[in-house]
């Protein structure tokens, strides 16, 4: 009975509808009720628990989810904070339910980014994100050497590390196509620098089984089969790395 049972925060983040810290505050200020009744910080809910916020059902349905594939401008910002930036990607969006983007793409680049308002599947996606791949082409200020490939491909030393080994391909003399299984912060950009280059343009074009294929600006929702094939990589991802971790547990006792 007990692993049925979750935090009414994680509820919540679970089923689309906010953080865990917003519905912290949600439940401090009492907006959330469980069957009519306001709870305390950290009760934990049954599936027979009827969950309300602000006197509406919350709904727990993955039928009603929805998930995006949006090609990003150049110039909007991925944050669902609609205060601070103005040219964020909620108002350019501005779709009818509440979604936020999984994961990130920084301004100046462009391309595919995921959206939902599925904070599970978010929750996947990014415990998994060093495990998935991630696809980009990127065009720099100089012509690209064979050098430059095999050193982008075997790890480049950035943020205190040396970034993981990745498929590089040369498309053209300045042009070229890289994928990472790994998310650090403007790492392409922090790569190409090391190596005194400058990235002049920077698209995503696909993440994981999920391709870019819909014009700058828009955005289309996931087919079943791309959904269902994206559970299935994510599966795979959290058994490979409780698998790894579980290893290295051993090792260490």
């Amino acid at each position: 009975m007990e692993d049925n049972l979750k935090r009414i925060n994680k509820y919540l983040s679970e089923v689309g509808y906010c953080s865990r810290r917003e519905a912290d505050k949600l439940i401090e200020a009492g907006r959330v009720t469980i069957n009519g009744e306001i709870p305390e910080m950290g009760t934990k809910i049954s599936p027979n628990d009827i969950v309300h916020v602000d006197g509406k059902p919350v709904a727990d349905s993955k039928e009603s989810f929805v998930y995006l594939a949006f090609n990003k401008p150049i110039g909007i910002v991925c944050t669902t904070d609609t205060r601070v930036e103005k040219d964020n990607i909620i108002d350019f969006i501005n779709y009818h339910k509440r979604i936020f983007p999984i994961g990130r793409l920084d301004k100046p680049s462009e391309g595919l980014i995921l959206l939902t308002d599925d904070g599970d599947i978010v929750n996947k996606i990014l415990r998994a994100s060093n495990n998935h791949e991630k696809e980009y082409i990127v065009t720099v200020d100089k012509p690209i050497s064979q050098t430059f490939v095999d050193r982008m491909a075997n790890g480049i030393p950035i943020l205190d590390r040396v970034t993981k080994k990745c498929e590089v391909e040369k498309l053209g003399t300045f042009e070229f196509r890289i994928v990472l299984t790994q998310g650090l912060n403007r790492q392409i950009r922090r790569m190409c620098e090391y190596l005194d280059y400058e990235v002049q343009t920077l698209k995503r074009v696909r993440i994981m089984n999920i391709k870019l294929d819909v014009p700058v600006g828009a955005f289309r929702e996931l087919t079943k089969d791309e959904f269902k094939e994206l559970n299935r990589l994510l599966e795979d991802s959290t058994k490979h790395f409780k698998e790894t971790y579980s290893s290295k547990r051993q090792k260490k006792s």
